[in-house]
């Protein structure tokens, strides 16, 4: 070792020493992270008191779309324990890849010959957006022995470029889905409009809380939907306002994609 050449190393050789071999960055990197991740539940338990709610109500997920392994690692070393991911491809590799303990949800786009694939590293599929994509999860949760926890996705804002059921859809796809064995539904997920008009944006959660409250008041008994995952880095705190039990935050605790 380098070190070992000097008995007393000056502070000035260890600093070089420390920013030549990497560690200064991955210390930063670590760091910077952790202070993310703990401005970002500031927000959250401010924004849950300001309505009235308790801040371990909702859950964080850190979302990984493009952020490698490592920093993964380092955002569950700092107690962010939910990771949501959006490619099957892309998250069984970094699932394989981390050796921390983390509960993966699937929350993007998830096709129906990917389901098996996905299975392999998600706890929870957050994006079910068809009743052919839910029978699917519900054959290779067969297959593997294992009930599936899920959220059903709603179109709330209407646009064509986002996936889910539109709102009238939602009570006879739940229905339907109800009566999966291996499925287990737990609640609702939407993606709100991209405004900068709040209105619009809050009325996309109002109405996923509205709804499920009536889907729920009409089901049969048992069925609660108690998780609502709605609110990301733009809009997180709207979200919250309306009843969000889920919010789904990646370039507030990562930085910009790549």
């Amino acid at each position: 070792m380098l070190l070992e050449v000097f008995e007393e190393p000056s502070p000035t050789f260890l600093l070089i020493f420390i920013r030549q071999t990497g560690i200064f960055n991955t210390f930063l990197n670590k760091m910077k992270i952790a202070e993310n991740i703990q401005r970002i539940r500031e927000r959250i338990a401010a924004a849950c008191l300001s309505t009235g709610r308790c801040p371990e109500d909702v859950k964080l997920i850190a979302v990984t779309k493009t952020v490698d392994a490592d920093k993964i690692t380092k955002a569950i070393l700092a107690g962010s324990t939910i990771v949501g991911e959006n490619r099957v491809q892309e998250g069984l590799k970094k699932f394989q890849a981390v050796s921390l303990q983390a509960e993966w949800h699937m929350i993007g786009h998830l096709q129906t010959n990917k389901v098996k694939h996905a299975l392999q590293f998600a706890a929870v599929i957050q994006s079910v957006d068809s009743l052919r994509l839910a029978d699917e999860i519900q054959l290779q949760a067969e297959k593997q022995g294992r009930i599936v926890d899920t959220l059903v996705q709603v179109n709330t804002s209407g646009e064509e470029s986002k996936f889910g059921f539109a709102p009238a859809e939602v009570p006879a796809a739940v229905t339907h889905i109800a009566g999966l064995a291996n499925v287990r539904m737990n609640g609702l997920m939407t993606i709100g409009i991209f405004s900068n008009d709040e209105k619009l944006v809050r009325t996309c959660f109002s109405n996923l809380r509205h709804l499920r409250d009536e889907v729920v008041a009409a089901a049969p008994p048992g069925l609660e939907l108690k998780e609502l995952s709605m609110g990301m880095t733009n809009d997180f705190e709207l979200a919250i306002a309306e009843g969000a039990t889920m919010v789904r935050i990646g370039r507030s605790i990562f930085g910009e994609r790549n």
